[in-house]
């Protein structure tokens, strides 16, 4: 196991991560911004060094500030968490160079599944249903629309090397999408340095689901089972539960190797995820792109299978055995996430702020992530989210009745907060039946 590691990134995912490492004996280090000096994450770490100013560029996506942090403090890896730096393959390449471990897959694995375009293309190739659309970048307006009157509207118009839910708009006519295919080439182009357009067909009713796949020491390729993921808000998520609610014990097997053969494809090692798109209707699915890291939404996978994802990541990383058996893999019970971002529960608008109150629910099969406690404050810099509030029980409607209890414990005053709006959803019919999809929560609103 290595001796020592740096945690790239912030909030409750740097805490995660540095929980799993302190347990497992290994020298933690913490980097942050001058906003998140009074963070817990930042004395939970064994070190914490300060590397610039709370805009991302100037801190966390400084790859020359967190590269110096780690040779100051000498670190024998770097454990990029999600978002900032976690998915760019120059720096992991980068970090390898310098003769650190990189806790995640290889540069090449990264740079493959990093454009949409060329994801889509492996995937077919290797087996992997996709959904119709563009094999190539579609370089205009015009090209964009012959692509979309082919794949047949509406169609969904994605920035290439987007990720998050960002960089994504539905067009069901041809006004439509010359508007769209402007705002979203001009969106790729600032947010993420490349303007590439993928056309794909846009399913009205479908569900998010996705595969939590493991990269072993050895080579091989482990499914840790699927995450429901239809709750969302602006195409990025508000509740992940497992197993899903949707699929059959045929259709999970299908999945589920599927996404073996995605990670197979690419010599995938370290934790990844196959996000695929699910159209319940004709009971098909279909690939959508390979997160390269750790997901928000992990913990609801080691809730069922009793596993440390972060552990399992650092053993791979430190060419070791997992803990578990991959052959004698088993779900227990179910599992559902929320998240609590600081934002009102009605439109998702930020609403950052000092936190004067923080309680956390806490009882049998229950967990919070947290990157906060009162007294902390809530900037403006960064991704919303505060923390992650995770139920475990039995079944579906155990776990539900679990969350609804936990929802209501957790009590947090001062920046705006989406807590009601969980309260809400646990009663809603629809999301109560099991049988929903991603409008669920436009149909709320």
């Amino acid at each position: 196991m290595l001796s020592s590691l740096l945690v790239a990134n912030r909030g409750e995912i740097a805490r995660r991560v540095i929980r799993t490492a302190n347990r497992l004996g290994i020298r933690t280090i913490a980097v942050h911004s001058e906003a998140d000096a009074d963070l817990p994450f930042v004395r939970e770490a064994t070190e914490a060094v300060p590397i610039g100013a709370a805009n991302q560029a100037q801190s966390y996506r400084n790859a020359e500030a967190v590269l110096a942090a780690a040779k100051a403090t000498g670190a024998e890896a770097i454990h990029p968490g999600y978002g900032f730096l976690s998915e760019n393959a120059a720096f992991a390449e980068t970090v390898l160079d310098n003769g650190l471990i990189w806790v995640g897959p290889g540069p090449a694995a990264i740079a493959a599944m990093g454009d949409k375009i060329n994801a889509r293309n492996l995937m077919a190739a290797a087996g992997v249903p996709v959904a119709p659309g563009t094999h190539d970048p579609a370089a205009s307006a015009e090209a964009a629309l012959a692509a979309a009157r082919e794949i047949g509207f509406p169609v969904m118009v994605k920035a290439a090397a987007g990720g998050g839910g960002m960089g994504m708009a539905v067009a069901d006519d041809a006004d439509r999408l010359r508007t769209e295919y402007d705002k979203v080439r001009a969106f790729a182009e600032r947010m993420f340095g490349d303007g590439s357009v993928l056309i794909e067909r846009y399913f009205p009713r479908v569900r998010h689901i996705e595969v939590q796949i493991l990269g072993l020491a050895d080579g091989r390729i482990v499914a840790l089972g699927e995450r429901e993921c239809s709750v969302q808000r602006r195409n990025q998520k508000l509740l992940e539960e497992s197993p899903s609610p949707a699929l059959s014990p045929e259709q999970r097997r299908d999945l589920l190797a599927a996404a073996v053969r995605a990670g197979e494809a690419v010599a995938y090692r370290n934790a990844g995820t196959v996000e695929c798109l699910f159209d319940p209707a004709a009971g098909q699915f279909f690939f959508l792109e390979m997160n390269t890291r750790l997901q928000v939404e992990h913990p609801v996978t080691e809730a069922v299978f009793g596993i440390d994802l972060v552990e399992q990541q650092l053993r791979v990383a430190s060419g070791l055995a997992p803990t578990f058996d991959p052959e004698a893999l088993a779900v227990t019970g179910h599992a559902i996430e929320v998240r609590v971002n600081a934002e009102d529960p009605k439109r998702f608008l930020p609403g950052p702020g000092a936190i004067a109150t923080w309680t956390e629910p806490a009882g049998d099969g229950v967990r919070v992530d947290a990157g906060y406690t009162a007294g902390n404050i809530v900037t403006p810099h960064y991704d919303s989210l505060m923390a992650k509030l995770i139920v475990h029980g039995p079944d579906r409607a155990a776990a539900i009745a679990r969350l609804r209890t936990a929802v209501q414990d957790f009590a947090v005053a001062g920046p705006k907060v989406n807590l009601p709006f969980f309260a809400e959803l646990l009663d809603n019919p629809e999301f109560l039946s099991g049988d929903y999809d991603t409008g669920i929560v436009g149909r709320m609103r």
